[in-house]
């Protein structure tokens, strides 16, 4: 069982849904490591946050140590991934007091079947972390939670998640879809997975793998289910696999707003990466131990129910 617990890149997207749940938990001792303080954010969550520099292994290794945090749950975002997931686990392993790593992997096995996929860097950060950590004596779970539904029924519901338009313009009425359409693909709530990630702090023992998700159903199926939802046809086209490997997807109508934040190319290239995994398989999470045996107690909602709530 885990006491005292730090949530490193608590302070926003999926960290911090999970820092809440842990708070509404009420109980153990949540910090939150960042590389900036914020009492204004300290106020609004309700947690202290301490300021690490991730560069520096023993800086990492003291603060874990002086605040005796038994448990490191790891939400950076993709790209300090790249920088700093492996030293917060090597200080981690080094740390005198701590015995409990979830690394930041929030999605699928890398590499599961070698898929190269060049717009999305933080595949090899997070094999060569779970590499590590299988050489440590610490006690890890790997969670995978496949893609994040929040996509399709946020808003209304609530979020930590940037909102984009993956593949299902809801609002539009269009989709197009990766590949066939026919291969399953898991996807999780992210609110659900936070409130499962708190329940497993009490578990004795931790499975070196973590399946949850929500829903498992084809994109053909996900569009089914949203036309049913709401009443209203969907007119749906597919990108070819040739179309996805050039970087290059269908542009949806609610694409373009999306270029006042993120490049064109860039959202393009991302997520005709991501339609690769869909089509391949990557997504269709199949073996392994599901969270909810663990915790009985605990529910999800399937796509449909949560689709409704938004209604």
């Amino acid at each position: 069982m885990s006491s005292i617990v730090a949530v490193a890149g608590g302070s926003r997207g999926l960290g911090r849904a999970i820092v809440e749940a842990i708070l509404a938990d009420n109980k153990y001792h949540v910090f939150i490591l960042s590389r900036q303080t914020s009492e204004e954010g300290e106020k609004e969550i309700g947690a202290r946050v301490l300021q690490v520099d991730y560069s520096d292994i023993d800086n990492i290794k003291t603060l874990l140590e002086h605040h005796k945090i038994d448990t490191v749950i790891s939400a950076l975002s993709a790209k300090a991934i790249g920088l700093y997931e492996m030293n917060l686990a090597v200080a981690s392993e080094k740390s005198n007091v701590t015995t409990r790593y979830i690394p930041s992997i929030w999605g699928i096995k890398y590499p599961a079947r070698q898929v190269v996929v060049s717009p999305l860097p933080f595949g090899p950060p997070k094999a060569a972390v779970m590499d590590f950590l299988k050489t440590t004596d610490l006690e890890y779970s790997a969670w995978y939670t496949g893609f994040f539904v929040d996509y399709y029924v946020s808003p209304p519901l609530k979020s930590p998640l940037d909102h984009w338009t993956v593949f299902i313009d809801i609002a539009n009425r269009t989709a197009a879809l990766p590949g066939s359409g026919d291969v399953p693909v898991a996807m999780s709530y992210t609110m659900d997975v936070a409130k499962f990630v708190a329940g497993s702090l009490s578990l004795s023992k931790w499975e070196r793998e973590t399946l949850i998700y929500n829903d498992k159903l084809t994109m053909n199926q996900y569009v089914q289910v949203v036309e049913e939802v709401r009443g209203e046809k969907i007119q749906v086209t597919y990108d070819s696999l040739d179309l996805l490997k050039s970087g290059k997807i269908t542009e949806l109508p609610s694409h373009p707003p999306m270029y006042e934040s993120v490049s064109k190319d860039v959202i393009q290239s991302f997520l005709a990466a991501f339609g690769i995994l869909f089509e391949t398989g990557e997504f269709d999470l199949r073996e392994g131990y599901r969270i909810q045996d663990g915790l009985p107690s605990l529910k999800l909602q399937n796509f449909r129910d949560l689709l409704t709530q938004g209604q």
